[in-house]
């Protein structure tokens, strides 16, 4: 195992990286694994095992429809968001005292990764959804920390091409255990019938969990937290009391970083809620040749996998260019790419347009988060990072909730579509493009967030004067 980490941080787009610069790059290679399977194969699981229609739009009982499954499934992912939402500033806080922040993100990591190995051997899809509750939790709680680490692994001046490193090799790297969990997919019922469905599933999520926590352990090993709060004792009482401090310092006197989650809980509603949904709302979307059916979710998912690549490069790209381009303006571009997806996919209905549309979402994918989590990163004290961080994904998770809320509500209120003279928009192309909304939003607030001054600069302007 020394041997192969030794091996991986010689090659090239490695070589410059210092230790824990690397091996904070790892976690993502290690967590994007689960991403993967969560945005792909997963909801296909759950819905081979939630539904059975008696008739067309009639489920037997305790099973679900087609169209009620999605639902159910995004009502779901909407669940799950409110619970770390809640969870992330309080972890967050509690991680910010010395020499805590690695024991709470290990613990989270330990929950996901047996969380997601149980999680294979579910038999009845209401015991899946609580068994992918607890994991998907886990999995986000650990992000809280992990994000929050970027300030004590880098400079400020390496953020930007630090983090999309991350991203860029996380895409590439989810592929090795992916690829395996496809193969097992396809042999167990995806296209053949070799193994047994349960034993297909199993192998999928053993696979992940592995991978997730074998490129962990060298992030767990080498993580020194530079950055921390100097407090004596901690209740839960003084934690929330900071929380609410801080809320009330982010609005009356931090407008940069006021603006900026505003603009980022906009959009990153829609970046959010396609990486979650695509293949629960991409399959009912095409409407190839009726025979084509059965196989239409395995090409659904060798999409998303050749999506990764493209993400890959994308984010190197991006990299590339925070070197030349102040951060913002390449966000705004992510931003606009975003936005030009969502319109396009209101006519969406066959595979090669589907095609299409995961390229326009690789391109785009890593690099607006990438660079929406480095250039957080700058903007607010490094002291405080896990707490600011546990904000962050309030209004990161609180926008994903709200993105699945609207599919939901879209799929409950217009089943059939909606008539636009002689053209039928059908339900899930106009539950998509709604995004659209919330990129064009996200684009004006973040113009807005980008004019203002960082209280982070200002103190720092401040001590710099003083030691003159």
């Amino acid at each position: 195992m020394k041997k192969f980490f030794h091996w991986l941080n010689r090659l090239p787009a490695f070589r410059k990286l210092s230790v824990q610069e690397f091996s904070w790059v790892l976690y993502d290679v290690g967590n994007s694994a689960y991403t993967m399977l969560a945005c792909s194969l997963i909801p296909i699981w759950f819905k081979a095992l939630a539904v059975k229609e008696v008739s067309e739009g009639v489920a037997a009982e305790g099973f679900l429809t087609q169209v009620t499954a999605t639902g159910a499934y995004s009502l779901v992912l909407s669940i799950v968001t409110i619970i770390i939402a809640l969870l992330g500033p309080v972890l967050g806080a509690l991680a910010d005292r010395k020499e805590t922040k690695k024991i709470f993100f290990t613990t989270t990591v330990a929950i996901g990764v047996v969380g997601c190995l149980l999680n294979g051997a579910a038999w009845s899809w209401i015991l899946f959804l609580i068994l992918y509750v607890i994991t998907k939790v886990s999995y986000q709680a650990s992000l809280t920390f992990y994000d929050s680490m970027l300030n004590d692994v880098t400079t400020e001046e390496r953020m930007d091409r630090v983090s999309s490193y991350g991203y860029a090799w996380g895409y590439i790297g989810s592929c090795i255990p992916f690829l395996i969990a496809l193969v097992a997919y396809v042999i167990s019922g995806g296209m053949l019938d070799i193994l047994p469905p349960l034993v297909g599933k199993l192998i999928g999520f053993g696979i992940t969990a592995a991978w997730w926590l074998l490129v962990t352990i060298p992030l767990i090993k080498n993580y020194k937290q530079n950055n921390y709060v100097e407090t004596e004792h901690t209740s839960i009482g003084k934690v929330f009391k900071g929380i609410l401090k801080t809320f009330k310092r982010i609005m009356l006197e931090d407008r940069k970083v006021l603006f900026f989650l505003i603009a980022f809980f906009l959009y990153i509603d829609g970046v959010g809620t396609i990486i979650d949904n695509c293949i629960n709302i991409g399959t009912p979307m095409i409407s190839e040749d009726p025979s084509l059916q059965k196989y239409v979710d395995v090409f659904l998912v060798i999409f998303l996998l050749a999506t990764q690549v493209v993400a890959f490069a994308g984010s190197l790209v991006f990299a590339a260019l925070s070197k030349k381009f102040k951060t913002v303006p390449l966000i705004l571009v992510c931003i606009a790419g975003y936005f030009a997806v969502c319109l396009y996919a209101l006519r969406l209905d066959k595979l090669y347009q589907f095609a299409i549309l995961a390229f326009g979402v690789g391109c785009f994918q890593g690099s607006i988060q990438s660079l929406s989590r480095s250039y957080y990163s700058k903007i607010i004290p490094p002291e405080n990072s896990g707490e600011y961080f546990g904000i962050y994904d309030i209004f990161s998770k609180g926008a994903s909730f709200l993105g699945s809320f609207v599919i939901w509500i879209v799929l409950s209120i217009v089943p059939k579509g909606v008539s636009v003279g002689s053209f039928t928009i059908r339900p899930y192309n106009l539950a998509v493009a709604m995004l659209a909304v919330f990129f064009a939003l996200g684009f004006v607030f973040l113009i807005i967030s980008s004019k203002q001054k960082s209280l982070r600069g200002a103190q720092e302007d401040a001590q710099e004067g003083a030691q003159e």
